[in-house]
C-alpha cells in the first residue's frame, strides 16, 4: 500500500469528528529532553529527511510534538514522527496549529519513533499499544544501549488491530529503510540510526552533502591538473 492509499484509507474516520475545545488542553510543557543520545539522534533523523527526501508529496518530520489521536485521551509524544500529504500551518499563533492533532490533519502520522533511554519508558508495552490504538501504520524502537533486549532496532507493522515485529528494517509503505551507521554525527563518533533507501544508500544531511559536493570538486581539480589544464581558468 503506497503512501496515497494508506492516507485515503485512514483518513475519512476523521471528517466528521467535531473540532474539540483546545483551552484547557496542554500542549507545550517545556519538559527537557532527556538525554544527549536522543537529542542528536533526534535531529540526524529529522534533518537528513529534509535534506534528502525528495517526494512530489509534501510531508512533515518532527521530535518531540505532541500526537493528539482522539478526543479526550492524552497525547503521545514520539521522539521522532513522520508524515506523509500533509502541509504545516501558517499561523502558528493558532493553538491548533501548534501540534499533530489528527482531526486537524486529517491522518495519522505513518511513522512514530521511540528512543530507549531507561528500563522503564514503556517501548514495548504501554506505548506499543497506545501507537496500536492510534493506528499509526508503523512503530519504531529504536534501543541504542540495549535496556531492553539485544535488539537494537526493533520495526513494528500494523495489522488488523495489533501490531507485527518485522524481520527487516524496510517500510515499505512509504519508501523508506532504516539502518545502523557507526559515523561522525556533530563530532560524536557513535553507532546512528539513519534513514536509507531499498538499496542500503543513507540519506544524507546537509553537511554531509555539502562535504561530497566538495569532494567531488577535489577530485575533478585533481583530474584537470593531471591533464595540464588549470581549474582555476
Amino acid at each position: 500500500m503506497g503512501i496515497n492509499s494508506m492516507s485515503q484509507v485512514i483518513s475519512p474516520e476523521f471528517t466528521e469528528i467535531a473540532i474539540p475545545d483546545l483551552n484547557d488542553i496542554i500542549i507545550e510543557d517545556e519538559a527537557p529532553v532527556d538525554n544527549l543520545i536522543s537529542e542528536k539522534q533526534q535531529r540526524l533523523l529529522v534533518h537528513s529527511l529534509y535534506s534528502s527526501l525528495n517526494r512530489e508529496t509534501p510531508f512533515l518530520a518532527t521530535a518531540n510534538v505532541g500526537l493528539f489521536y482522539a478526543i479526550k485521551q492524552p497525547p503521545l509524544v514520539p521522539d521522532v514522527m513522520v508524515s506523509f500529504d500533509v502541509t504545516i500551518p501558517e499561523d502558528w499563533s493558532q493553538k491548533q496549529n501548534r501540534s499533530y492533532f489528527v482531526w486537524n490533519f486529517g491522518k495519522v502520522p505513518e511513522v512514530a519513533l521511540e528512543i530507549v533511554s531507561n528500563t522503564v519508558g514503556g517501548e514495548l508495552s504501554h506505548k506499543l499499544s497506545d501507537y496500536a490504538r492510534a493506528r499509526v501504520p508503523y512503530y519504531v524502537v529504536f534501543d541504542p544501549l540495549n535496556y531492553l533486549n539485544a535488539d537494537t532496532v526493533q520495526v513494528y507493522e500494523l495489522g488488523v488491530i495489533h501490531y507485527q515485529l518485522r524481520s527487516d528494517r524496510w517500510l515499505e509503505a512509504i519508501g523508506l529503510g532504516l539502518t545502523l551507521w557507526e559515523g561522525i554525527f556533530e563530532g560524536k563518533t557513535y553507532t546512528w540510526l539513519r534513514w536509507c533507501d531499498r538499496e542500503g544508500n543513507l540519506l544524507l544531511t546537509g553537511d554531509e552533502r555539502a562535504e561530497q559536493e566538495y569532494q567531488r570538486a577535489e577530485r575533478l581539480a585533481a583530474f584537470l591538473r593531471a591533464q595540464g589544464i588549470n581549474p582555476e581558468v
